[in-house]
């Protein structure tokens, strides 16, 4: 898929590696549309890239809907949005659960539900979900946060199959802790074992590589998370019992208290 002409539209701009995703698309020429809940956090990218802008609220089914008649004849959707979701299940209300359900698993399949069809019509698009490691590994205290990028993963590889041979492909893009920006960097916690970390520049290349070569999978992490990624997702008993020797329950406190207020 050809990003330069393009129609994109882009969730979760306004934090973290969205707004690089967001400079890239304006570099390589695409015609953006750019989403959020607040105004004033979106009329400076739009001024700066040329990018028009839709309000919404990814929680609302009523906004989403609109969202996607608004944003009608996108050729390209990166649905980049999420609530972090940490903390342990038993400390969420039921609103909260309901909330990052809605934002980390509904928002994204239905603006991919109500938007494909008009690339199935046109025989041409691509639809990449950013997702994380968190979809192939669970962690402590992570539970709805985990729950919702397993599903996301399923959705997207499943979707993609739906998809085959209509021109329109199908992406997700799973990045490990990303420093400087993103949900991780803005608790300012060490990572868990002092795992490395990957540059936001390194997100944003497998978004592209993955639109523009129509690539199933693409995990953004230095090689050894990857291994040890694949090694919880085959070997879930035993990467708990790793994790738990590896005491890492310091760092996870310390993730989880901060991102409590954007449950």
């Amino acid at each position: 898929m050809h990003i330069a002409g393009a129609t994109v539209l882009l969730t979760g701009v306004t934090g973290g590696i969205g707004g690089s995703i967001a400079a890239e698309m304006s570099a390589r020429g695409a015609d953006l549309i750019l989403t959020g809940r607040r105004r004033e956090a979106l009329e400076p990218l739009a001024e700066r890239y040329g990018a028009r802008t839709i309000l919404a609220d990814l929680a609302d089914p009523d906004d989403v809907q609109r969202l996607a008649e608004e944003a009608a004849g996108t050729d390209i959707l990166i649905a980049n949005a999420a609530l972090p979701s940490s903390g342990d299940v038993l400390d969420y209300t039921p609103a909260q659960i309901d909330r990052a359900l809605a934002v980390n698993l509904r928002a994204p399949a239905m603006l991919a539900r109500l938007l494909a069809p008009g690339m199935v019509a046109d025989g041409r698009g691509h639809i990449c979900f950013v997702g994380s490691l968190s979809g192939l590994a669970a962690t402590r205290s992570s539970s709805m946060y985990t729950a919702t990028k397993f599903g996301l993963r399923g959705f997207s590889l499943a979707f993609r199959q739906d998809l085959h041979g209509t021109g329109v492909g199908v992406s997700i893009v799973q990045p490990g802790f990303v420093r400087e920006l993103g949900m991780f960097a803005n608790t300012g916690s060490p990572t868990p074992g002092g795992v490395r970390t990957v540059a936001p520049e390194r997100v944003v290349k497998g978004v592209i590589r993955a639109i523009e070569r129509d690539v199933a999978e693409i995990n953004v992490a230095p090689p050894e998370l990857k291994f040890l990624t694949r090694i919880a997702s085959q070997f879930p008993g035993f990467a708990e019992r790793v994790q738990r020797l590896a005491g890492a329950d310091q760092t996870v406190n310390a993730i989880v208290a901060a991102q409590e207020s954007s449950r």
